[in-house]
């Protein structure tokens, strides 16, 4: 999982490393919806490229990209709220994830920054995903 902001240039360093977010996605998902806020997956996006790419890495059905609606852009706030009230959960949970969860802390401090950066420009973001 990764970050995209909109534009060509952010003007900031967007990296993030996103390998154990996607290793945890579904414990996850399970913990946001407990928590009361979106999970992640929801702020996926992809435009008909960023599918293509997808599809030749072997994710998807062909027949399903055929059918995505025009990407999405979110604001910040909204990832933020997702962001943030899973950390404040699993910081006072440290065995949550099992070993896992240092380094999902880790990686939503990474996408903490990223969003706050994203907010302090009045940008838009969404989420991507790659399986390589």
């Amino acid at each position: 999982m990764y970050i995209v902001v909109q534009g060509d240039d952010p003007g900031f360093d967007i990296f993030v490393n996103g390998h154990a977010l996607a290793r945890n996605e579904d414990a996850l998902e399970k913990l946001a919806e407990k928590l009361g806020v979106k999970p992640l997956l929801e702020f996926f996006s992809a435009d008909q490229n960023s599918m293509a790419l997808l599809l030749e890495e072997g994710a998807g059905d062909p027949e399903w990209a055929k059918t995505l609606p025009p990407p999405q852009w979110f604001t910040p706030e909204d990832g933020l709220i997702s962001i943030c009230t899973l950390l404040d959960f699993l910081r006072s949970s440290a065995t949550a994830l099992g070993n896992e969860t240092a380094a999902v802390v880790g990686e939503l401090d990474e996408f903490e920054r990223v969003l706050r950066k994203t907010a302090a420009r009045r940008m838009r973001w969404q989420l991507a995903v790659s399986w390589k």
